[in-house]
């Protein structure tokens, strides 16, 4: 999709909440960017939308998944079009998602685990 707006976000959640599980419930967790709080937004019943904290990507570990994928697989390069950067993008998503250990380990919070 070539816009984050709320449209984007009500058709993600459709995708999401068609993948959770029967009797299920999933939690997302977001940003404070403008399209995830949306009065347009509409929410399935089986997800609970979580906000967190403004400037606080420290909490959000999907920001250390996208700067691995950028310095890894995406910078450095010149791009010929929008489908090009589709492409290349879905490249390292599907590289980033055969690895789940990598993912993990990018996402882990040392401190979290200290308690």
């Amino acid at each position: 999709m070539p816009r984050c707006n709320s449209e984007a976000m009500n058709m993600h959640l459709e995708e999401i909440a068609f993948h959770v599980a029967p009797g299920a419930h999933a939690v997302l967790l977001l940003d404070q960017a403008g399209w995830h709080g949306s009065a347009k937004l509409v929410v399935p019943h089986n997800i609970t939308l979580m906000p967190l904290p403004p400037r606080c990507p420290e909490l959000n570990p999907v920001e250390n998944v996208w700067q691995f994928m950028r310095d890894n697989w995406l910078s450095n390069r010149i791009f010929k079009s929008y489908d090009d950067i589709v492409d290349h993008c879905c490249f390292a998503w599907k590289k980033l998602v055969d690895q789940p250990w990598r993912i993990m380990s990018i996402g882990m919070r040392h401190w979290a685990h200290g308690f």
